[in-house]
């Protein structure tokens, strides 16, 4: 991404290829609502929203709140529905309003992620980056005004601890560390009990990459939470998985396992650029029932965001 970009059009130019995607169909984004209604339109719609990854499930329930909108164009039909399925009503009966404006706006600024607590477990399977982001979260919170530490519980990949390291000197962040090939909870453990001495605002709780069908390693990662609760009572308050957005559908069903085996409270979807199937954030919302905290769009520390339903919906949609 160019330097000097507002996080709004690092957005947009991050979401170009899922937008490419929902537009190739017949350009139905230009439609009026009434012609929208036609079996072609619908269809065209469905064809689109179904490549961008959405699913079946949420195409279905898309297609419907378009057909019922009092909106006076697809867009503005389409953008309620989508925000919709990622940002549910809070209560039943609750509507939701896009608030779609007829331009882009690129002075947005996303809205903090408060955690719940004073530690945050983040989890995931291999290569999907849960060292770096960890570190562009540390950077993003510490640029809010809060002080962080770091756990590096990856204790079987070699380089995890040192690449955790070197960005906790380049931060200024301290990093609890273990031995290679030690027991990770150890870790956990020392670093809450660190965190909770020092009063520091947040510890991030990096843990190895592993399969959903590598029992043992699930395992783990219960036992990694419980040790942090006997560090620290009622901690960790978050757990968040990192999610390749390239992995679409797959990656999905791998966080649902995860979510079996620990229960999450938030997602992290990273490398929104580098795919067509933006709309996987979706089925992710609509499936685990979990908040996404964060997207990423890019390699840059300030191209990982806090994730807001309706600017996303408006970097998708626009022109």
């Amino acid at each position: 991404m160019v330097r000097g970009m507002t996080w709004a059009e690092r957005l947009r130019g991050g979401l170009q290829k899922t937008r490419a995607q929902l537009n190739q169909n017949a350009g139905f984004l230009g439609r009026s609502l009434s012609s929208a209604r036609d079996a072609d339109a619908l269809e065209d719609l469905e064809m689109a929203l179904l490549a961008a990854d959405v699913g079946g499930p949420a195409t279905a329930d898309i297609l419907r709140s378009v057909q019922a909108s009092r909106r006076p164009d697809l867009l503005a039909a389409l953008s309620d529905a989508l925000i919709e399925q990622l940002e549910p009503p809070k209560e039943a009966g609750e509507e939701n309003s896009s608030g779609l404006t007829p331009w882009f706006e690129p002075a947005v600024k996303p809205a903090p992620v408060e955690p719940a607590g004073h530690v945050v477990m983040v989890i995931g399977v291999n290569g999907v980056g849960k060292t770096t982001t960890i570190a562009k979260l540390g950077q993003h919170y510490m640029e809010h005004g809060k002080s962080v530490m770091f756990a590096a519980g990856d204790t079987f990949r070699a380089a995890a601890g040192a690449q955790l390291e070197v960005w906790g000197d380049r931060l200024g962040v301290p990093v609890i560390q273990g031995r290679e090939g030690g027991d990770p909870a150890a870790v956990a453990f020392d670093g809450a009990s660190s965190r909770k001495a020092r009063g520091t605002d947040l510890l991030l709780v990096d843990t190895a990459g592993r399969l959903h069908n590598q029992t043992n390693l699930m395992q783990e990662l219960g036992k990694v939470h419980r040790v942090i609760g006997k560090a620290d009572a009622g901690e960790p308050a978050e757990v968040w998985m990192v999610l390749d957005a390239v992995t679409g559908q797959n990656g999905l069903q791998q966080a649902k396992k995860f979510n079996e085996a620990i229960p999450l409270t938030g997602v992290v979807v990273t490398k929104l650029d580098g795919t067509a199937k933006g709309g996987i954030l979706i089925p992710i919302v609509r499936e685990l029932g979990v908040p996404i905290k964060f997207i990423g769009v890019g390699e840059q520390a300030d191209d990982l965001q806090p994730f807001n339903a309706a600017e996303f919906v408006e970097a998708l949609l626009a022109p």
